[in-house]
């Protein structure tokens, strides 16, 4: 293993720090003992050598190396794909917080971002943080116009430490894939990697910043939503300045009845807010939990945080919603069809068994309402066959899965009749109907419409090299099977009117998206006589061709 000269330290600290709780195998596995000259016999802590769990004692591990390697760890706990169900529910106890550093090195942060004392732009900023993580901490301040503010200032010397620990993780990753089988299978370089790139990502206040006003933007017509002000004058890559929001925190129930707001209205709204963020919008929060949603007057929401962001492309969100109905029917085959088009299950998965052990979970839910469904109950019996049978799923879909979770859990504790599914109904309906738009499926075809002309294209040139390569002898094929010669035939006729029928097809959507330009003002124009005669010419053929298929019972091959 080759490691990285003015990285020794601290893969020397690392090293240690496994060895003493019990991985002393691994680090052997993996080439670091002879690499570190680490003695054969290492001391283990005590808590290494009671009656703990080898995940446990990971955790522990983890705990102690740092911030870098608890966010990983964080990670890694919403993978049930990579690790076992007792190592997932474990790193899921982490927890980000750390000791604040003083103010007077905030202070120089500070100072440093916006190339001044901090009396040129702050009236006053209270020294004891409000919030304090890995990355970074939170005070409260006043501007010079007597605006309150919050401060999220980033620790001191973090980003050269948390680079040196994404160096390190990398080179452990990369060793694991070449040496272990289990990180060969899943190319756990990669998820490092990814691993990497988000937390990269979150060092940059500046996108975070950026997130904020989109999210705004994307709920301009929402009025029970309200996105705290970014102050961008104030904003930098280690500094983020925003709005002071006060308010009552959504999971504070006494205060909520007290103040007279309307729970079950705060339940609906909250998921109103969520299912447009991820059915609609594609850009959602992340970590939605309690302590980031406040309830201002008027009933209404407020998010903070937006460190962590989920992104979801339209193809991300119409498969989700064809998945979500055939797990609702209950339809185990059609479920499994779909992870394996969304490449979640791979095709040479062990079908049988996923198919036992899905249809054994669903019918545990059969004919219980599904508002009496409880999501972390289900993820949590989900996680042992995602294990099993290696099922990948990307990122955003497990940062999907963490949101659903924790607000399903707010909305039942705001109102325990809540139903977040039928809720969802409305923007899942939205979504199919957008299937029918031309805007949605128009580009489709004329895609396949341009890939067959490159067929047409090259086919009779491909066609010459191969009759050059059968003359030269380069290979022969002889077969003869006269009993094919039938389905040939018609199959030829079926592609002749599949070419037919898309040709009139996009002859229908180029006319289709000319006519709303057309001035239909009497007595009407040439061309709107042209484009409208010949648009109904179209129609009429399309029609002509969709009865000769009833006619002829051709809709399917036979």
């Amino acid at each position: 293993m080759l490691l990285r000269p003015r990285y020794l330290r601290r893969y020397r600290q690392i090293a240690e720090i496994l060895a003493d709780y019990g991985f002393g195998a691994a680090l052997a596995q993996f080439g670091l003992s002879e690499r570190l000259n680490l003695p054969r016999a290492w001391r283990r802590k005590k808590a290494a050598d009671e009656e703990l769990t080898n995940a446990r004692r990971l955790r522990l591990a983890i705990e102690e190396m740092g911030p870098t390697f608890i966010k990983f760890g964080q990670i890694l706990s919403t993978r049930s794909d990579l690790l076992p169900p007792d190592f997932i529910q474990e790193l899921s106890y982490l927890q980000d917080r750390v000791a604040p550093v003083s103010w007077d090195q905030a202070q120089a942060v500070v100072e440093s971002e916006l190339g001044g004392p901090v009396e040129d732009f702050f009236a006053a900023v209270d020294p004891v943080p409000i919030a304090s993580a890995s990355l970074a901490q939170v005070h409260v301040a006043t501007l010079l116009n007597g605006q309150e503010v919050v401060i999220k200032v980033q620790r001191p010397n973090i980003e050269a430490t948390i680079n040196t620990d994404l160096d390190i993780i990398y080179d452990l990753a990369q060793q694991a894939q070449q040496r272990t089988g289990l990180g060969s299978r899943y190319e756990v370089a990669e998820v490092a990697e990814e691993f990497a790139f988000s937390l990269r990502n979150e060092l940059n206040f500046l996108r975070e910043a950026r997130s904020l006003d989109r999210f705004r933007e994307n709920f301009t017509n929402e009025p029970q939503l309200y996105v705290p002000k970014v102050y961008w004058d104030l904003t930098t890559h280690r500094l983020l300045v925003l709005e002071r929001i006060r308010g009552i925190k959504i999971d504070d129930l006494a205060a909520l009845d007290a103040a007279g707001y309307n729970r079950t209205r705060l339940a609906d709204y909250a998921a109103r807010i969520v299912l447009q963020e991820v059915l609609i919008d594609g850009f959602f929060h992340a970590d939605p939990h309690p302590g980031n949603i406040l309830i201002l007057p008027g009933e209404v929401i407020c998010m903070l945080d937006f460190g962590t962001m989920g992104r979801l492309d339209e193809s991300d969100r119409l498969n989700l919603a064809r998945l979500f109905i055939a797990v609702v029917q209950l339809d185990v085959e059609s479920t499994i069809d779909q992870l394996q088009r969304m490449g979640i299950a791979d095709y040479k998965v062990n079908r049988a068994g996923l198919y036992a052990d899905l249809r054994r979970l669903m019918r545990q839910y059969h004919g219980v309402p599904i508002y009496d469904i409880n999501a972390r109950e289900v993820l949590n019996e989900l996680q042992p066959i995602i294990y099993d049978y290696k099922l990948h799923v990307p990122t955003d879909y497990w940062l999907l899965i963490k949101t659903a979770v924790i607000m399903q859990g707010v909305g039942l504790a705001l109102d325990p009749d809540f139903d977040i599914f039928k809720a969802a109904q409305p923007f899942l309906g939205k979504i199919f109907r957008q299937l029918w738009f031309p805007s949605s499926w128009a580009p489709g075809l004329m895609r396949l419409g341009l890939d067959w002309k490159d067929l047409a294209a090259q086919l009779p040139r491909q066609a010459i090299r191969l009759m050059d390569q059968l003359d030269r002898g380069d290979f022969t094929v002889q077969a003869r099977l006269p009993q094919l010669e039938p389905l040939i035939n018609r199959v030829e006729r079926w592609v002749h009117q599949v070419i037919y029928t898309i040709l009139l097809a996009a002859l229908l959507i180029g006319l289709a998206f000319l006519v709303p330009h057309l001035n239909f003002i009497w007595p009407w124009k040439l061309t709107t006589w042209i484009i409208m005669g010949g648009f109904l010419v179209l129609v009429i053929l399309m029609a002509r061709l969709v009865w000769s298929f009833f006619r002829a019972g051709k809709w399917k091959i036979d």
